[in-house]
């Protein structure tokens, strides 16, 4: 075939795409908590629980260390990196300052499409949150799912693909301390969305960067009051 590409272009794609689903799976399990704050990482258990060769687990855990979720060791290899209550601290204001910057920038620029994936987003997390304060303790982890695409769609309009990735990063490193936590915060953190949700459609910079912070500061206390740091 003509458009056939090399074996050995063929290979990497596979080796590579094998390497992103580790990365995504490993990713996941740490924010999770299922890889706890302060575990050892060793190689060849990895190896077995993911199903990839070493050298891609060096590389792996090498790109969480830029991340910060895990942390090398030198010779001694890599752990999950530690949980703390200045850690907590640190990482919600970087999420306040860019989701604030973000926030400015795709209110300005958010059109009908960027309004209608607004809404929708907040449809899907206000039945979710729905179920929580209902009883249905089961759903948290679909919460922590939808709660990050409505704060992603309400950014989404801000035209620039670094800042959302970062974003996403710094977001994913203060869920897991949520996570951690194993507290959903009720209503006050559902009321809270509804106020983002309206301020967003008023395109009310001001309102949505005030209601952020208590809204961030407001979770930190919360996951602090479990007692589980």
């Amino acid at each position: 075939m003509a458009n056939a590409k090399p074996l050995h272009d063929a290979m990497d794609e596979i080796s590579d795409t094998v390497g992103e689903q580790a990365f995504r799976k490993i990713r996941g399990d740490i924010v999770s908590g299922d890889l706890k704050p302060g575990q050892k990482l060793k190689l060849e258990q990895l190896k077995s629980k993911y199903g990839v060769s070493v050298s891609t687990l060096r590389e792996i855990l090498n790109r969480l260390t830029t991340e910060d979720l895990v942390v090398a060791e030198g010779q001694r290899g890599f752990e999950v990196s530690p949980a703390s209550v200045d850690n907590l601290r640190e990482v919600g204001d970087l999420r306040l300052v860019l989701e604030n910057h973000a926030l400015a920038l795709s209110f300005a620029a958010g059109d009908l499409d960027w309004e209608a994936d607004v809404v929708a987003a907040h449809h899907k997390l206000s039945s979710i949150e729905k179920a929580l304060l209902g009883g249905d303790a089961n759903r948290t982890f679909e919460w922590i799912k939808y709660d990050f695409a409505f704060h992603h769609a309400l950014i989404s309009a801000c035209g620039s693909k670094s800042l959302l990735a970062i974003h996403q990063s710094i977001f994913d490193r203060f869920m897991r301390y949520h996570l951690l936590a194993v507290s959903f915060r009720g209503d006050g953190v559902s009321e809270d969305h509804k106020e983002l949700f309206r301020l967003a459609l008023e395109r009310d910079v001001a309102g949505a960067q005030a209601k952020l912070a208590q809204h961030i500061h407001s979770g930190i206390d919360h996951i602090l009051s479990t007692g589980r740091l």
